[in-house]
């Protein structure tokens, strides 16, 4: 920070994963110990409108849980900031994932990209079990906004990088109209120099 402009809100982890009845438990709990596993903060929830398929990933995560090396920090993750949400729908789904703006997003649907231009507030959108293989590999810069900020910020990028600098030049019948009405708020503001230096030809 200060020499390029990367400050940001960057962890912990947040993993939302939306999944239909069609999705595979397994690998829906595989995603939520493998983003649990980054710290007890990291946060970890699927929703889904499905009971019968919340459930076997509850016991899937509970079957796949002890033989994890970091067995201990997805515990603390998931006791905190973990879970399972039933939602009405896959609408009420992605009315949460807008809300809480979260890093990661993760849809686990039988046919995601219809629900990918609705979701309007994710650092990241996984389409399937590439979570993990983002984190590494796959895509662009996995540096991205958490804490809700990615309902005003983006992920890293090139832009981050570079440096823009503001030009402007008005010709003279249009800088006498605008200054007639910057002299306005200027003086509305209580500083009377600039008014004058705008009002004063």
């Amino acid at each position: 920070y200060g020499l390029v402009d990367i400050d940001g809100l960057y962890g912990p982890t947040e993993a939302l994963l939306l999944a239909d009845d069609r999705a595979d438990p397994t690998v829906l709990a595989r995603e939520l110990l493998a983003q649990a596993e980054h710290d007890p903060l990291a946060l970890a929830i699927l929703l889904t409108p499905s009971r019968p398929l919340a459930q076997r990933v509850s016991r899937e995560v509970g079957r796949l849980l002890p033989s994890l090396e970091r067995g201990p920090v997805i515990r603390q993750a998931l006791a905190r900031h973990g879970g399972i949400v039933l939602v009405r729908d896959l609408e009420e789904g992605v009315e949460l994932i807008n809300a809480f703006a979260p890093e990661h997003v993760a849809l686990f649907l039988e046919e995601p990209w219809p629900w990918v231009e609705k979701i309007e507030n994710a650092g990241g959108i996984f389409l399937g079990p590439v979570g993990a293989l983002g984190d590494y590999m796959a895509g662009p810069s996995h540096v991205l906004p958490t804490g809700g900020t990615a309902r005003f910020a983006s992920p890293l990028g090139v832009g981050d990088f570079l440096k823009l600098t503001s030009v402007v030049a008005l010709e003279e019948k249009e800088r006498k109209k605008l200054s007639r009405r910057a002299a306005v708020i200027a003086r509305a503001e209580g500083l009377t120099a600039h008014a004058r230096a705008m009002e004063e030809d």
